[in-house]
């Protein structure tokens, strides 16, 4: 029985590498991931005008982007590839075309006067592999009423997070991440609204919490994992420590610029992760150095995964710090919550039952090992 289990461990392994391998060289671009939209905006005296970075195959189609974090999931799929497949020019016309039903639902307000907005130039970002990722930048002006009225930003829910920035070269001018549909703060005409560091700290915190609770399915997972393998507090903790440092190390040196890895390489790995340490919990729980190696190695790459999270929010150079270590405390206090939640649930009823490995552990890591693999075999070959 030893050696088959043995043989069997190897096979996993090898099949793992085999799947890290068509990973790297089969990469699936995740060009279906829903990402926030970011707004730089100037507010003057007598007028607003906004550089907005959009995705608008995803507007033009219709699809609620409140409710899904990848298009394919949702009723409007064909859609918006059929959009992705029009050349630069002919969906900047389909977006001029279609303006005034989106500029509706952007909300620009000095005061309580709604404020017209006029399209000004469009472009789309130019690619050759229409698989991958792109933007389209437009430019907005409005005439402001007359008066010192602050003007506020927002748009409709479905339209998907808005990331709105207050731009006259301070670092310390507001950035909002806006969801659900709610407006920025109030901005005031020809001056600049700043925000203390204890503002951008929470706001950071809240950021990386909810980007393990409840939008990090795959981190969720992969804690879960290390979770199922032990309930000892030496295991757990030396797995969970490993996982800090190394996506700690990672997210720190992907967000300064000085690692790049494309997230079609680093999404499948994600996924293989996941099925790795719940196959381990199956077949080999034993804490050693290659495990925590293993762990290691994989938060390094769930850094790099976070780190394309404050890539889309946008960190203000200035807060650059305070913003980094609040969001990797919120990714910290997400992390643990789910250890926390699964002990309450699970471990504290039924751990010390002799039962508990064969009937709770086992069959928990075999599910968590299918998911993963699916989400491999989705993002290396579905795209």
């Amino acid at each position: 029985m030893r050696d088959l289990c043995k043989l069997s461990f190897k096979l996993a392994r090898a099949a793992l590498l085999s799947s890290i391998l068509s990973a790297v060289w089969v990469t699936a671009a995740l060009a279906h991931e829903v990402r926030p939209s970011v707004s730089d905006v100037l507010v003057g005296q007598d007028s607003v005008e906004i550089d907005l970075t959009l995705t608008a195959e995803a507007l033009l189609s219709g699809i609620d982007l409140s409710s899904v974090q990848d298009t394919n999931d949702a009723p409007e799929t064909e859609q918006y590839d059929a959009l992705r497949a029009l050349s630069e020019d002919a969906l900047a016309d389909q977006l001029r075309a279609a303006w005034g039903e989106i500029a509706a639902e952007i909300d620009v307000m000095a005061g309580d006067v709604r404020i017209p907005l006029e399209l000004g130039s469009v472009e789309v970002e130019a690619i050759a592999d229409l698989e991958l990722p792109r933007s389209t930048k437009v430019q907005l002006r409005g005439a402001l009423p007359a008066g010192d009225s602050a003007v506020t930003l927002g748009w409709a829910a479905e339209f998907g997070p808005l990331v709105v920035r207050q731009m006259n070269g301070d670092d310390d001018a507001y950035t909002g991440y806006l969801e659900r549909g709610v407006a920025s703060e109030a901005l005031p005409r020809g001056a600049t609204l700043t925000e203390g560091s204890g503002a951008v700290f929470l706001r950071y915190i809240v950021i990386g919490f909810e980007h393990i609770i409840p939008k990090g399915l795959d981190h969720i997972l992969f804690v879960l994992g290390l979770f199922f393998f032990s309930l000892q507090m030496r295991p757990l903790l030396m797995q969970v420590t490993a996982f800090t440092l190394a996506h700690t190390v990672t997210l720190a040196l992907a967000s300064l610029g000085y690692v790049t890895i494309a997230p079609e390489i680093v999404e499948p790995l994600i996924a293989i992760s996941i099925v790795y340490v719940a196959v381990e919990n199956i077949i080999r729980p034993q804490l050693g150095w290659w495990r925590t190696a293993v762990v290691f190695g994989f938060g390094l790459l769930h850094g790099l995964g976070f780190a394309s999270v404050l890539g889309d929010v946008g960190l203000e150079p200035g807060r650059f710090v305070v913003g980094l270590i609040a969001f990797n405390i919120g990714v910290e206090f997400g992390q643990l919550t789910v250890i926390a939640l699964a002990f309450a649930l699970v471990g504290y009823t039924f751990g010390k039952k002799s039962w508990y490995r064969p009937a709770i552990a086992v069959p928990a890591s075999v599910v968590i090992a299918c998911i993963g693999a699916w989400w491999a075999y989705e993002r290396v070959f579905l795209g």
